[in-house]
Parts: structure tokens; C-alpha cells; sequence
């Protein structure tokens, strides 16, 4: 279950949860309480257990692996940031963005004390939260902002550009990113495209459509990853498939024998 408080959230699942769609599309400080979380751009993967505190980025794919704990169900607590918020702050600080700088898809602060104090400051608020205080919950946000710069000013240059992403390399970001499970619209929003745009430059580089190249895609991985011994149970939804089913009658259709045949 998951209590939407505003701009605070308090999470809690009693067995194993993955993220539907694997688009972020807000900047947040979260922390575990119990259990784990487990996360994956595709390219990093860390695991933060209870008391571990992250910043997560807007505007990125990102795979999320909940994991209740032996004696106790997983729970978080995470803190989103306004982009309306944002921008008030950077105008009063006159900041000026850099030039686009590469940051990471997600960054731990657990090291950071004041962070996790006021991070453990916020259960006590709960009630008062879940009563949706706007007033206290922007008072919050401001405050853990204050926070995370006095720890890294760089933080700004993630935190402060609240911008659309720019056009990109569409092959190189396909490639890299097929097996993320979301939808068109955000493929082309990453790359900086309309949908229409991200169908025909696609169809022009890749000389098919972009649903039918990401399903031979994923189903050529999993042919490989079968071969070399992995459980189809195991692969199906790293490659951004919905349920075991769909993917058992995709590897079927197209290669005529179920995917148990080949990790045998």
C-alpha cells in the first residue's frame, strides 16, 4: 500500500513489489526503513537497506526492486520536489545552470547525518501529513533542499534543472535502454522528441517501428541469456516484459519452441 501526502510519501508492501512503468519523472529524497530497495539504470545497481538515504533524478529510466525483510514488510519514506519549487529557489539565487553536465541517475547521502535526522524528524509528522498540511509539507521540502546543499552546492545543477530534455542520440539511447518497460511517449520525451518525431527518426535508423524492434530486441536478449542457463522466470521482467505469460507467447511465436526448452 502507498499513502499519497502531497509532496510525502509513506510506502509500505508486505511481498516483493516492482515498479509498473520505470519512468521517473520527479526528483525525490527517499529513505528505507525496513527492507530493501534495490536500484537499477541499467547500468548501476545498488541495493539500500534500512536507515539508507538516496536522491533520485527526474527525467530518467529507473528499474525499482522492493524487498520486505525477513521479520518485517518493506517500508519508505520519500520527500518529492515541486518543480515549481525548484525554480522559485534557483530565481532567488539568481543560479545559473551550467552547461549540461552528466549526474548520476540516483546518489546515496546516507553518510550525511543532518540528512538522516531530518529524514527520521519527518515520521514523527506523520499524522500530521497524512491530515495533508500543504503548509508543513512545503516547509519540509524547503528544508531538506537547504539541507542537501549545504552538503553538495553541485546538488543545484541536478536539482535546478527542471528543463525538458534536449534531442539526443536516438539510436545510442535505444540501444542502451530497450529494456526499460514504458511507453512510447517516454522514449520519445527523453530523447527530446514528440511522439510522432521519436516514430519516424526511429523508423528511419532502425528501418522498422519502434514496438516491433523492441520486442525482437528483448526476445533476442532473453534467446541469449536462455542459452547461457537463465530461467525464463528470472529474465522476463529485467527485460521489460509485463507478466511470465506474455513473454513465454512472445518467445514462442517467434522463435517456435517455449523458452523452458532452452533453459533446460
Amino acid at each position: 500500500m502507498s499513502e499519497n501526502i502531497d509532496y510525502i510519501n509513506y510506502s509500505c508492501y508486505f511481498t516483493v513489489f516492482r515498479e509498473g512503468e520505470q519512468f521517473v519523472s520527479y526528483n525525490a529524497l527517499s529513505m528505507v526503513i525496513s527492507g530493501e530497495m534495490e536500484l537499477n539504470d541499467g547500468a548501476q545497481r545498488q541495493i539500500f537497506r534500512s536507515g539508507d538515504i538516496y536522491l533520485v533524478r527526474k527525467n530518467q529510466l529507473l528499474k525499482f526492486l522492493k524487498k520486505p525483510g525477513e521479520e518485517a514488510e518493506f517500508k519508505s519514506l520519500s520527500l518529492r520536489f515541486d518543480d515549481d519549487l525548484l525554480k522559485t529557489m534557483s530565481s532567488e539565487e539568481e543560479f545559473v545552470l551550467p552547461e549540461k553536465l552528466k549526474m548520476p541517475s540516483f546518489i546515496e547521502v546516507s553518510e550525511v547525518n543532518h540528512l538522516k535526522y531530518f529524514m527520521e524528524s519527518l515520521l514523527q509528522y506523520k499524522d500530521l501529513l497524512e491530515n495533508k498540511s500543504p503548509e508543513l509539507a512545503l516547509l519540509k521540502q524547503k528544508e531538506a533542499l537547504i539541507l542537501l546543499f549545504e552538503h553538495d552546492q553541485s546538488l543545484k545543477n541536478m536539482l535546478f534543472d527542471i528543463a525538458n530534455p534536449y534531442k539526443i542520440d536516438l539510436e545510442n539511447f535505444m540501444q542502451k535502454n530497450y529494456h526499460f518497460n514504458v511507453k512510447l511517449d517516454r522514449f520519445a520525451y527523453l530523447t527530446g522528441r514528440s511522439l510522432a518525431t521519436f516514430k519516424r527518426d526511429f523508423e528511419k535508423i532502425f528501418g522498422t517501428a519502434p514496438r516491433k524492434w523492441l520486442l525482437e530486441k528483448r526476445l533476442q536478449q532473453a534467446h541469449y541469456l536462455l542459452k547461457k542457463g537463465r530461467k525464463a522466470s528470472d529474465i522476463y521482467l529485467d527485460l521489460g516484459f509485463e507478466d511470465l505469460s506474455h513473454f513465454s507467447f512472445a518467445f514462442k511465436k517467434q522463435y517456435g519452441l517455449p523458452p523452458s526448452i532452452l533453459s533446460i
